[in-house]
């Protein structure tokens, strides 16, 4: 492999994390959230818990990433640390439900965001015909795939701070909201209604672990990959606390409790009806870097997985570097999802799937220090072991609440691990895989 202008730079992999973080969660959450938690400097709070939750992961993942600078994401850790049926699984779910799933969400939500503008566009086909589009575009050069995700996240990054500077500009006036809570607000923080809220702003903070999926396609790795997770994860959380301060201070809570249009209905306070439908056409816009993030990142996972799988090997065909048999899986898988609209239950319970699937990660560079001290790590997380702490710990009671509160989704998730276990077993019976840790 060409290891000068063929690899994606650190740029690309910054605007990756950013783009597949900032999503669909962002504008949708904060209407649930506000059902149970009516106070704004909660909500803010919420919001930093959730990019320090986000931070503590992402220097885990850039100490094992550093250490272990192979593409593959939680598949390449998980099986360099436990063993490969956990890396199997672990690719299994990020393909089935961590990307094609978000996947179909973002380009049905952009394609309805769009209607706004255009009330004749049918959803469904243009969600299939944006997610083609993107896929040809990854299916072209990695060059091409830089420019095209570059393009959209500063797209992206530049219509959010638009919409926040508009917003407050031209609202009449701010609303009155508290922002130190009194310390009768903070028994709320034990509360199940916190535990749930927290649930959707780690969904709204997926991705962060994103650059790890394309490990061996970044310039320099063991190098750059730490700085790629901490610069887009910090910047992710400081611009969702911005647009937070936003969406409470121009729109009363009582107005977007309940709604997942938070953007339609903050739009509608500060610049009218047609305003409102302007600002729908920018979050579709804005989306295209979401779908774009995904297609780009989620395929690195079956490419790897095809490299160690005998029964796989069709996955890690390339054309001029590019994973192409494994783009179109994840384009088909996409598609299918979005013709049948059945992915509605699985975004429920992907969240805590790709929670799962993080926190044993979190947890291997703990077993990874452990089991091999002597390893070289060209990075090593600050601080240690209390981001692993801060991050299982928080995870754990936000998975343990949501399976005693929605055990038909934990039952589904037991299941898929299971099929992922199933698939792993057929594949190894009659054909051992040749792992590769490099």
């Amino acid at each position: 492999m060409s290891q000068g202008h063929n690899l994606f730079s650190q740029r690309t992999a910054i605007t990756l994390v950013i783009a597949n973080m900032v999503g669909t969660g962002v504008f949708t959450s904060l209407g649930f959230q506000l059902l149970d938690i009516q106070h704004a400097g909660l909500i803010l709070l919420l919001w930093l818990i959730g990019g320090v939750v986000a931070l503590c992961g992402a220097l885990c993942y850039a100490e094992l990433g550093a250490a272990l600078p192979r593409s593959g994401g939680e598949y390449n850790f998980l099986t360099r640390v436990y063993h490969p049926a956990a890396g199997f699984v672990s690719g299994w779910v990020s393909v089935t439900v961590g990307f094609s799933a978000p996947t179909a969400a973002a380009a049905i939500t952009a394609a309805t965001y769009m209607k706004s503008v255009f009330p004749e566009l049918p959803v469904v086909p243009s969600s299939i015909a944006l997610v083609l589009v993107i896929g040809a575009v990854h299916l072209g050069s990695r060059s091409g795939s830089s420019a095209f995700q570059q393009t959209f996240t500063a797209i992206k990054i530049a219509l959010i701070l638009l919409f926040i500077t508009a917003a407050w500009w031209q609202v009449d006036t701010l609303q009155t909201v508290a922002w130190v809570p009194a310390t009768g607000d903070l028994a709320i923080l034990g509360s199940g209604g916190f535990a749930v809220a927290l649930i959707y702003v780690n969904y709204a903070y997926t991705g962060w672990n994103a650059a790890t999926y394309l490990s061996g396609e970044v310039s320099n790795p063991s190098k750059n990959l730490p700085k790629i997770l901490v610069i887009g994860t910090v910047a992710v959380t400081a611009l969702y606390l911005l647009l937070h301060a936003m969406f409470l201070t121009v729109a009363p809570m009582h107005a977007m409790a309940g709604k997942v249009e938070i953007g339609y209905v903050v739009a509608d306070y500060a610049f009218g009806a047609s305003g409102a439908a302007l600002v729908g056409g920018m979050l579709g816009i804005l989306l295209v870097s979401t779908v774009s993030a995904m297609l780009l990142a989620g395929p690195r996972a079956l490419q790897v997985m095809g490299q160690d799988f005998h029964a796989l090997r069709g996955l890690a065909h390339t054309v001029q570097e590019i994973p192409v048999v494994a783009v179109l899986v994840q384009v088909g898988l996409t598609v299918l999802l979005i013709a049948t609209s059945s992915f509605e239950q699985i975004i429920v319970f992907s969240g805590a799937l790709l929670a799962l699937n993080s926190l044993l990660t979190v947890l291997g560079a703990l077993v990874l220090r452990w089991r091999e001290p002597d390893l070289q790590r060209p990075f090593n997380m600050p601080w240690y072991p209390l981001p692993i702490v801060i991050y299982a710990v928080v995870i754990f009671w936000t998975l343990v609440y949501l399976v005693s509160e929605r055990p038909t989704e934990g039952l589904m998730a037991a299941a898929l691990i299971a099929f992922g276990g199933l698939v792993y077993w057929i594949t190894q019976k009659n054909n051992l895989p040749t792992v590769e840790n490099s």
